[in-house]
Parts: structure tokens; sequence; C-alpha cells
């Protein structure tokens, strides 16, 4: 792209502040090529930025820490752009981009997890505050994080659908507590936060009062998207390692696992091709439901190729080099070995909500299938039985 080769011409990697390199790429709209002009981007195919990424790749250019930052770039920044006041956008998407501030996400709680709209943290409104009370868990990276995405109950006597507010969050606040919760890996990968009398400006509510459960959704469609509708190539990711370890150990091999390994080998080159599709249709608009069944999938394959690895390699399999309890910036997934793997992968059928839940969506909202029976459904949240 000539917008790409112009602006490495002026901006030398090699010579450049990484800083102020990235910052520049924003202002001059090659960050996200699919945002609006002025916003990080040039209001342009979202088919595009593939391409881009590759040409400041090979020309050596400053990453702007994606493997931390996952919740912010693909989860934060697509919400605030689509709810965001002018000034939300100026204040958030370009440090937000460039990797100097790094995002968390604030939603689930314990006895509001697979149910959100079940969320009991209060925000009450005080002049041109909110204080919000209460505790979030499973919270990934909040040990790193600068802002947070905030879901809170603003309205008590409506069904619960309906009193929720949707905020941005500073963890550095008075207030904000990060304790590290350690896993069946040896790390603490995630976070409770437990929340008192944190002060939010109304300023930084994204959308209106009340409309808090619809800026969540649009938040979780593009979750589903960010963690199971990636694109990928041929043999990437999971599939990828267990098909070289088994091109590697030919004494490793069985019928059996052979069986398995080609079973599984097409469910990934679908998935993937369905990604593919999906991603045709995210740069015409905003994802839907159909992220849901993306993500569903990953889960499944990668559980099961996580399986599959530590079968083919079999005694193998069994050791584990590090449980060391550590606060990591990011998982490092293909950097540790198959018994990582396959106990990280346990989590993927509950991290950006649980498989029974989006087979619920699947159901009601790509098939059409009558929805379950949900007795709370019309009423006010403070007379559910919690």
């Amino acid at each position: 792209m000539k917008a790409v080769a112009d602006f490495l011409a002026a901006h030398d990697p090699s010579t450049t502040d990484p800083a102020e390199f990235l910052r520049a790429r924003y202002d001059a709209g090659l960050a996200w090529v699919s945002y609006p002009v002025g916003r990080g981007g040039l209001g342009l195919s979202r088919s595009l930025q593939p391409e881009v990424d590759r040409l400041f790749a090979e020309a050596g250019a400053p990453g702007n820490r994606s493997e931390v930052n996952g919740i912010g770039l693909g989860m934060a920044a697509p919400t605030i752009l689509r709810y965001g006041t002018a000034a939300q956008l100026d204040r958030y998407l370009r440090p937000l981009w460039t990797g100097e501030e790094i995002w968390c996400q604030l939603f689930s709680e314990p006895g509001a997890g697979s149910d959100l709209a079940a969320v009991a943290t209060r925000a009450v409104r005080d002049g041109d505050d909110w204080v919000v009370n209460g505790q979030k868990v499973w919270t990934s990276g909040a040990h790193n994080a600068r802002m947070a995405i905030l879901v809170a109950r603003t309205d008590g006597d409506v069904p619960k659908h309906r009193g929720l507010t949707y905020f941005l969050c500073d963890m550095t606040d008075p207030g904000v507590d990060v304790r590290p919760l350690r896993q069946i890996t040896g790390e603490a990968e995630f976070n409770e936060v437990f929340l008192t009398d944190v002060r939010i400006p109304d300023s930084q509510r994204l959308g209106a009062i009340g409309q808090g459960w619809e800026v969540a959704n649009a938040t979780l469609n593009n979750e589903r998207v960010a963690i199971g509708g990636r694109a990928a190539r041929r043999e990437d990711g999971m599939i990828g390692v267990v098909a070289q370890t088994w091109r590697d150990r030919p004494e490793l091999r069985t019928s059996e696992l052979h069986g398995e390994l080609l079973r599984l080998w097409v469910d990934a080159e679908v998935a993937r091709v369905t990604g593919v599709r999906l991603g045709q249709k995210l740069a015409s608009g905003q994802p839907g439901p159909e992220g849901a069944a993306m993500k569903l999938s990953f889960a499944r394959i990668n559980q099961k190729l996580s399986g599959l690895e530590l079968e083919i390699l079999g005694a193998e399999g069994l050791r584990y080099s590090d449980w060391t309890m550590v606060r990591p910036e990011r998982v490092d997934f293909f950097g540790r070995d198959a018994g990582y793997r396959y106990l990280r992968a346990k989590g993927n059928s509950i991290e950006g909500g649980t498989s029974e839940i989006l087979r619920n969506i699947v159901a009601e909202r790509v098939l059409g299938l009558p929805p379950e029976h949900r007795v709370d459904k019309d009423i006010p949240w403070k007379d559910v039985p919690r």
C-alpha cells in the first residue's frame, strides 16, 4: 500500500522512538485502517488490515503490545468506537492502540458469570460521579491494566437486563484492589477485583444509563470473535503443533492416533475456513451471534488437540517444566510444554462465555429455536432470590 510506504519513508523504524512511531502510525490512520479518519483509521475495508500489519512487520516496525492488550484491542476499542462520545474517543483510543494503556474486563462476578445480567456490583449516582461497590472475578490481566471496561447495576427496581450501566474504570483509582487467583497451571493469569467506594466520573460512562446490557453484548460479540474467530493460516495454532509432532516423531505413531489426528485436522480446517467467512462478514459490519459458534468450536478443537498431543507423546507428555506461582503479562500458550497446553486449554470452554451458554446463543439467535424458559426475566432484580 502506498500509504504505508509513504509513512515508512517519513518514519524510519530503526531511528524513530518506538512510542512516537506508534503514535504517528495511529495519527496517519494506519492503526485500524477500517476505523474512521481521525480515530486511527482511513475508513477502508477491514480485510486490508492483515496486509498493512504485514508490511509494517517486514519493515521492522515496533509492536503495540497486542499480546498483552488483547482485551483492549479486541473488546474495549470496538465498543468505545461504537458507543463512545467524541471526548471518549479522543481520550482512550490512541493510548489503547499504542499499548501505553493496557485494559482488562470487569464483567463476571461470584454468582454472575454465565448469567452476566445478574451482576450485583452497584453504582450509585453522587453528583457528577458514580460510587461503585462490589466484587469482580476471573479478570484476566488486571494486575497489568491501567483501564477496565465495567458493567455495574444502577437500578435494582427493574428486571435485571434493564438496570445495568457500562463504565470505563481507572484501575489506579483509590478503592480498586486486585488479588491473584492461582490456576491449575500454577500461574495467576486471572484475578479477583474488589471495588470499595470507587468514584467514577459520569464522563466515563459509556452509553446511556440503563443501556449496559446492550453495550456489554457488543463487547461480548467482539470477545468471542477475538478468541475464536481469527482467520488463521492452514495448520496454524494447535493443529500445527500436533501435526509437526506427528511428523517429527514417527516412533510415536499408531493407527488409532492417526485416525484421531485426521479427524481433528479436518475439524480445524473447517473452523479456519469458517473464520475466513466470518472475517468477510465483519468487514461489512459489527460481529453478530455467529461469533459464539466460532468460539464454541475453537474451545472444543483446542481441548481435543491438546489431549491428543499428550497421547502422542506418551510418558513425555507427563512432564511439567514449571509450576511456579507467577503473574504473567500474557498467556505463552505455545512457548510452554505439552502439559501446560493441556491444562491451560481447559479454560477455553469457560473464558469468553461458557460453552453451555454459547450453545444457547447459537440455538436461539442463529438457528431460531425456542428460547429457554426464564422465570426471572420480568421480575425486578431486587426481588430475584440470590
